[in-house]
């Protein structure tokens, strides 16, 4: 059996086929805020609490993680797809970019949880791999809320999110 590798755009379109769930995840680092959207998030492990996401390993963000190991994650609700978009958006500006999403503090990290989600995590890096063009990031979950019981959630399929209630 050979490695052969697969076309990069029909392993992304066959791959946009798995429904993700869409959260947004934080650090802050000198006083200023970094978001991404990551509709690759999982949870590792119960006993102890871990969560994974990953991040493009040139990002932004994932300088910030070589500084910071306090992050957090905003698992967003079904009316929220506004946040996951504009989170998402190339070319969105590096210092206040959680001007116009409304937010609190996370209580460990100090990271923003977003108002209105549908849970929250506040995470320390437990290991970040090497994995292709993008690092996995294991954090320990130091805190966890629940956002209100009849929140949704948003799902990434097939280049579009969308809402599940």
């Amino acid at each position: 059996m050979t490695d052969a590798l697969v076309d990069e755009d029909a392993f992304r379109s066959a791959v946009g086929r798995l429904p993700a769930g869409v959260a947004v995840v934080t650090l802050r680092l000198r006083g200023l805020d970094h978001a991404m959207t990551a509709s690759a998030v999982a949870s590792v492990s119960l006993a102890p609490p871990l969560l994974l996401f990953c991040v493009h390993a040139d990002a932004r963000f994932r300088e910030a993680l070589d500084e910071t190991d306090g992050w957090a994650v905003s698992v967003l609700a079904d009316d929220q797809a506004h946040v996951a978009d504009w989170l998402a958006s190339p070319g969105r500006p590096a210092v206040d970019q959680l001007a116009r999403v409304p937010h609190r503090s996370a209580p460990v990290s100090g990271a923003a949880w977003v108002d209105g989600a549908a849970a929250w995590f506040d995470c320390r890096t437990a290991s970040i791999h090497s994995a292709g063009d993008h690092d996995v990031v294991v954090g320990t979950v130091l805190a966890v809320e629940q956002g209100r019981s009849t929140a949704g959630g948003l799902v990434h399929l097939r280049s579009r999110t969308r809402p599940v209630r």
